[in-house]
């Protein structure tokens, strides 16, 4: 593991349709290492290595992360936000904001407010467990930015403005056999695809077809970069990278190897492709751990399920706290470009 270009990654703002941040880094790592690179009218990053004659493989992971989104100024100068993914207040916890405005990058406070109140506050009071006993929910905060709305509006900040949290809490924190962060979603499987293209540049042996890693944007909110690489660029199989839950509904640990999803809640994955995938991982020691998923999408199951790729896949790096504050095995991101890259040089096969 590259644990500098992933601390890169991670600290690099990325929200639903502002991941430029994210892509310069993507692209500077991966320009040296295939034949052609581009970014196409999705604002998906391509690159492809140039194989034989077998129908391509396309290889995706996303850049965009979970954020907010302002949904009005409000007369104080506090914003109100709204999620941009699926996520909730208490998965970034309240703390410093980065808000992206178009001139200037301001920082904020996402805050609830102050627990010494009373039934008077009803917003604060409802998120009380001994009170109102209501999950914190967007309608509970607000973003504290200490600035009237002429000052904000000059550095370009307005509803559609995103919202991120703070560079100050992007650090990776490693303990033990493991390491922790925001945004692991999907900075590590992008790190593993990026280490892939490393392995296979210095390969001394031609792939049997072309070989598209593409880097996508808009996946937390549908799957829209991904579904329209799967629709643009040549061949019939989409394999997404992405990070599972680590959880005993399915049969999974944040300790074990891969996951490798047999079905989530979009598509049923292809199971030659699965199988494929279990095989290389097991040749190669990996421990791979073989899961159906419930409430869960990837790029590549949004790209079969409306029809847009024939086959999909989907490895997976084991997680916990997947759309919070996640954990990773130090082992992990290494793991993912290992298979990775015994799968597309077996294919088809």
């Amino acid at each position: 593991m590259n644990a500098k270009l992933l601390q890169e990654l991670l600290s690099a703002y990325g929200p639903c349709g502002a991941e430029d941040a994210v892509r310069q880094v993507c692209a500077r790592e991966l320009e040296p290492l295939v034949d052609d690179m581009w970014v196409d009218p999705a604002g998906n990053l391509v690159g492809v290595v140039r194989g034989g004659d077998s129908p391509p493989i396309r290889v995706m992971a996303h850049l965009d992360e979970l954020s907010m989104i302002i949904k009005r100024v409000e007369p104080d100068g506090s914003l109100h936000v709204t999620q941009l993914g699926s996520m909730y207040p208490g998965n970034f916890g309240l703390g410093p904001v980065a808000i992206l405005g178009d001139r200037e990058t301001l920082c904020g406070v996402l805050t609830l407010g102050s627990e010494h109140t009373t039934k008077e506050s009803q917003r604060i009071w409802e998120t009380k467990p001994d009170q109102g006993g209501q999950a914190m929910d967007w309608l509970h905060v607000y973003v504290f930015t200490g600035r009237a709305p002429d000052e904000l509006a000059a550095a370009g900040v307005h509803p559609g403005t995103r919202v991120c949290v703070h560079q100050s809490k992007r650090n990776i924190v490693e303990f033990g056999d493991y390491i922790g962060g925001y945004f692991m979603d999907d900075r590590a499987p992008a790190a593993a695809l990026l280490q892939a293209a490393h392995a296979l540049a210095e390969a001394d042996h031609t792939l049997a077809g072309d070989l598209y890693l593409v880097f996508t944007t808009n996946e937390e909110i549908g799957g829209i970069g991904g579904s329209y690489a799967s629709r643009t660029l040549p061949g019939d199989l989409t394999v997404a990278l992405e990070v599972g839950p680590a959880e005993a509904e399915y049969g999974t640990t944040c300790s074990g190897g891969p996951i490798v999803a047999y079905s989530d809640a979009e598509c049923v994955y292809d199971k030659t492709v699965a199988d494929s995938l279990m095989a290389v991982a097991g040749e190669r020691g990996h421990s791979p751990q073989a899961a159906v998923l419930g409430a869960f999408e990837s790029d590549s199951s949004h790209a079969k399920a409306g029809g847009l790729s024939a086959r999909a896949g989907l490895l997976c790096i084991p997680k916990l706290s997947t759309h919070g504050y996640e954990v990773i095995t130090r082992g992990a991101i290494d793991a993912m470009a290992d298979v990775l890259v015994g799968f597309v040089d077996r294919w088809p096969g």
